[in-house]
């Protein structure tokens, strides 16, 4: 199996094989995580998977070689409400670094004014992870997260299906705070253009109300290395605003399907070209002022960098 390390030293040669020249000074790669080791940072009882570790330094060479100078680093579910990873990654990259947090009602104020001040500019609602698929389950914890982002303007950020994101449509409308659905709103490649809600996410797009990370192609699609039915999807979500669209590699790509019975077996990372993709979204983007927006200019924005 090729490791991931193989996978980082090759990105630059991939980059210049697919003919990817017009990445755009200040890239940022909107969706990463960060396992650091057990010891130190203990995953949570309830996890659906382990992973194995995924430390800063891999990723920043990663980014080195993609050409990518900022970053987002978003708590993953095996963690919990435990944002130490997180906030280790943080201060490890420095300026150049945001994160997303997961938080609960035992989330103290203080807490979340530290994890400001460390660049923490949202909180994750991981539904799709934790089986959540229920309409009123997921209005109830929209509303809620809602409630409490408004005090100091952070955005929701949620993994979830489509059929949730029809549910909660109208709350996504009137949400005093962004909302960004990552993983392509949680659309699926072969079902096409017409599958169930995913005119309402193209809706709350158009609106300005929501943002879409193009993240996590092979959670979408099946068809690797290029995952060309996730290219329809890609440019239409474009082409409703390119203003309020994100990418991210979702490096380092951790199997998070539920494996029944084997959630404490460490699963490893899935083996995902990044560059590959990059190179794909110049493709979704056409032309390089929106691959401009996408990379640069909608992440300053949303992550204030």
């Amino acid at each position: 199996m090729i490791s991931r390390r193989s996978l980082v030293a090759t990105a630059a040669s991939g980059l210049l094989a697919h003919g990817a020249t017009t990445i755009p000074a200040h890239a940022c790669d909107c969706h990463t995580h960060i396992f650091g080791d057990s010891r130190q940072f203990p995953f949570s009882p309830n996890r659906r998977y382990t992973p194995g570790t995924a430390l800063p330094e891999e990723m920043a060479a990663l980014h080195r070689k993609l050409h990518m100078e900022r970053v987002v680093i978003v708590t993953p579910s095996v963690y919990g409400t435990d944002n130490s990873a997180t906030l280790y990654g943080l201060k490890v990259r420095g300026p150049s670094a945001r994160g997303v947090a997961v938080i609960d009602d035992k989330t103290s104020d203080r807490d979340l004014d530290a994890m400001a001040k460390a660049g923490i500019r949202g909180i994750r609602l991981n539904l799709a992870t934790a089986g959540i698929d229920n309409a009123a389950a997921g209005r109830q914890l929209f509303q809620a997260a809602a409630i409490r982002m408004a005090e100091r303007d952070w955005h929701i950020q949620m993994f979830t299906s489509l059929a949730v994101i029809t549910a909660i449509k109208d709350l996504v409308l009137a949400s005093p705070v962004p909302v960004v659905f990552d993983h392509f709103g949680g659309a699926e490649a072969a079902r096409g253009l017409h599958q169930p809600g995913f005119a309402d996410l193209v809706e709350l797009l158009k609106s300005g109300k929501a943002y879409v990370k193009l993240s996590g192609a092979y959670r979408v699609s099946q068809r690797a290395p290029d995952y060309p039915d996730a290219a329809p999807l890609a440019k239409a979500l474009i082409a409703a605003n390119r203003d309020r669209i994100l990418w991210g590699t979702d490096w380092p790509h951790p199997d998070s399907a539920p494996t029944t019975g084997k959630a404490l077996v460490t699963t490893p990372f899935l083996q995902v070209d990044d560059a590959r993709l990059l190179h794909e979204l110049e493709r979704w983007s056409g032309d390089e002022v929106t691959l401009r927006k996408i990379l640069v200019d909608n992440p300053a924005k949303l992550y204030e960098f």
